[in-house]
């Protein structure tokens, strides 16, 4: 018996996919998931060491959902220099009823950039303080300037510092988000040093792929809120332990995949804190758990990028496809 799979493209996707619609998606989704809502397979990890790449295989099915999705995203980090893009990707979804294939997906990258994007804007807006000034940006690629653009969906802010490994990139960085007037009459600038950006900010982004930490205790502000993102692999780290033995809260995505990778897998190991002082994002957006309780309190939240996260931003695109009869039909 044939079927049909819907095939969908970049462009297509791009337009289906809007931050707002993707940022509402995430964030029922983190809460399905700590509600036992939801299921994630440990993720799959392969490094293609010689041509600095590395491949992720992530799945998710939200219960009661019509989809379930597997997800590869690569990132190999020397294709710039080749005129090519770093990341790749697609996801496949397939119909929860049946198994079949529903719809192939080929995003290049592009649902895991705006669902990174929203997880950091819907951990902002549970965690940070209402009233920000300062955000510091530790990392300068594409990913530091979706995670500014999303979190001016949630909390408006007033000076933005990006620091890099490259001053010239980081300050095409800046540019870029200035003349995307994410905020209007928001100073964007490129900052020295990890700790001249980091220094007095109200919240602190780490989107880095730093194999070694970069962000010290001692140079945040009571009341600041880190959100960590670029630690989604065993061996990076951004945030020196003592971040989070200092942290008044901690909170993970998935706090039994960020025992195995990311920020909280390296405190645990280090002996700074224990798993009793962590929650999960999930838990605080369905009310389980309080998020900030006090202007001064220090949160840092661990994200390492969930499955459920990609069924659920692929779920709006094959539904807004259905409706809107886009993308190509192939008979398999």
């Amino acid at each position: 018996m044939s079927r049909d799979v819907l095939l969908l493209r970049e462009p297509d996707i791009r337009d289906l996919l809007d931050p707002s619609a993707c940022l509402e998606a995430v964030q029922r989704a983190l809460a399905a998931y700590s509600t036992g809502q939801a299921q994630i397979p440990s993720v799959i990890a392969l490094d293609v060491a010689e041509n600095h790449g590395e491949i992720h295989v992530k799945a998710g099915h939200l219960r009661d959902g019509p989809f379930y999705a597997v997800k590869i995203i690569s990132g190999f980090w020397d294709n710039p220099q080749l005129g090519l893009p770093a990341l790749n990707g697609m996801v496949v979804v397939f119909d929860a009823k049946t198994g079949a294939p529903a719809g192939l997906l080929l995003d290049n990258g592009f649902i895991t950039d705006l669902r990174t994007g929203a997880a950091g804007a819907v951990a902002a807006k549970y965690l940070a303080r209402k009233n920000i000034g300062i955000v510091a940006v530790v990392g300068s690629g594409a990913q530091a300037r979706r995670q500014v653009e999303m979190l001016a969906l949630v909390r408006k802010f007033s000076e933005v510092r990006i620091w890099g490994r490259d001053p010239a990139k980081a300050r095409a960085c800046a540019d870029a988000l200035a003349r995307n007037t994410v905020i209007p009459t928001c100073p964007f600038a490129a900052a020295d040093s990890v700790r001249q950006a980091v220094e007095g900010a109200d919240i602190v982004l780490t989107v880095t792929a730093s194999r070694e930490p970069l962000v010290r205790a001692e140079w945040l502000e009571p009341g600041v809120t880190i959100i960590a993102v670029g630690s989604d692999g065993p061996g990076k780290q951004e945030l020196d332990w003592g971040v989070l033995e200092r942290a008044d809260k901690i909170v993970a995505d998935s706090l039994p995949q960020c025992l195995q990778l990311g920020e909280i897998h390296h405190a645990v190991q280090a002996g700074a804190v224990t798993e009793g002082k962590t929650s999960e994002l999930g838990e605080i957006i369905a009310g389980l758990k309080p998020g900030r309780t006090s202007e001064k309190e220090v949160i840092v939240c661990d994200l390492t990028g969930v499955g459920v996260q990609d069924v659920a931003a692929a779920s709006v695109v094959m539904r807004r496809a259905q409706a809107a009869g886009r993308g190509e039909k192939i008979t398999i």
